[in-house]
């Protein structure tokens, strides 16, 4: 196991980048704890995977270094990393059975048979294959061949990272969550370093310790997902995590209160002298509806039962806004007026989270 450490690290596919637009990677300065659950959180093409393979050795990066604990493994290859990595789609030997499959790391590298046999006995019942530890692997189906992969990039112990690339892509839903229940248990009994990639914010939320959400090739945010919900310190965070996500509003601050489509908001804490462009971030959860009394009158564009609560599409002067209501509670048939709790609200200054003052910098 490894602390890991990116230090000035950047990537561009292009062999004479002249400026931060050529990067799909912008310059990284992070140091990933030893033994913690991380997931890398984005959408499609936003440097996710590319920073999973400068990691693993499979690419090298443009500028800067990689560090495993004292270690500079920047120019080492992927073989000497001693880390174990988990793709997309299923790698196996087809013409090996399920057995021989999981324990082919092992034996590479001369392992006790009896521990053999036990450490691939342990991983078979983790992912439900017991049964067919004698099968061969040509005939299972894409699920199946997952979860072989799985096994074999976790039938190791004395690896210095588990890195998984977005590996639960062909695993039906029900199975999905299995895994992830085991890859967690995986992680508090053994305590390796793990790094998920995935797109699915779900499985980012409830794989790991920390996520970190990138946007544009750049990490924008490394949190624990309390904190992802709460305190989204970039506008995308905020937009993306979340079901749905956080409602931004176009706004001009000053003080303690903001003004929204000609209509005033308490924020509840006191801001400073804000330039550029100003927004205010408010979850869903956070907003109340009443039929009279103070806050923003907004008209009713839908309503979406989801069983456990209600999701209200709002429109306010022409900007799309929700709010979650419990299940059972009334909603206004029409003169609706929204209301924020000032508890919920984040001000944006050009897409950054501003801090107001007094509150100590995270």
């Amino acid at each position: 196991m490894a602390q890991i450490t990116l230090s000035n690290l950047a990537h561009s596919y292009l062999p004479n980048p002249s400026g931060e637009e050529d990067y799909a990677l912008k310059e990284l300065n992070h140091v990933w704890n030893d033994g913690e659950a991380y997931a890398l959180l984005g959408s499609s093409g936003c440097g996710k995977s590319t920073l999973l393979n400068i990691i693993s050795g499979l690419l090298h990066p443009s500028r800067g270094r990689i560090l495993f604990g004292d270690r500079d493994v920047t120019d080492a290859p992927t073989a000497e990393r001693n880390i174990a990595q988990v793709f997309q789609f299923p790698v196996v030997y087809d013409t090996m059975s399920v057995r021989d499959n999981l324990a082919f790391p092992l034996r590479n590298r001369g392992a006790d048979p009896s521990y053999v046999a036990q450490r691939v006995q342990d991983i078979a019942k983790m992912i439900g294959m017991e049964d067919q530890l004698n099968r061969r692997a040509r005939g299972l189906t894409a699920d199946a061949k997952q979860k072989i992969s799985l096994g074999r990039g976790m039938v190791r112990e004395d690896v210095n990272a588990l890195l998984f690339d977005e590996p639960l892509t062909v695993i039906d839903p029900h199975m999905k969550w299995e895994l992830r229940t085991q890859l967690k248990e995986l992680h508090h009994q053994f305590g390796h370093t793990m790094i998920y990639v995935t797109h699915d914010q779900t499985e980012a939320l409830t794989f790991a310790d920390k996520v970190v959400v990138m946007y544009d090739g750049r990490v924008v945010q490394i949190g624990t997902p309390e904190e992802l919900f709460q305190r989204p310190e970039h506008t995308f965070v905020g937009y993306f995590i979340g079901s749905p996500g956080m409602n931004l509003l176009d706004a001009s601050v000053d003080g303690t209160t903001a003004q929204v489509a000609g209509h005033e908001v308490f924020l509840g804490k006191s801001y400073g002298d804000l330039s550029g462009k100003i927004e205010i971030g408010i979850r869903p959860e956070y907003v109340t509806l009443s039929a009279d009394g103070a806050g923003l009158p907004a008209k009713i564009r839908r309503i979406e039962d989801v069983g456990r609560h209600k999701i209200v599409r709002l429109e306010l002067e022409g900007t799309k806004m929700d709010a979650i209501v419990p299940e059972g509670a009334s909603i206004p048939a029409d003169g609706v007026m929204a209301r924020f709790d000032p508890a919920g609200i984040n001000v944006y200054a050009d897409d950054w989270r501003v801090a107001p003052r007094g509150e100590v910098a995270a």
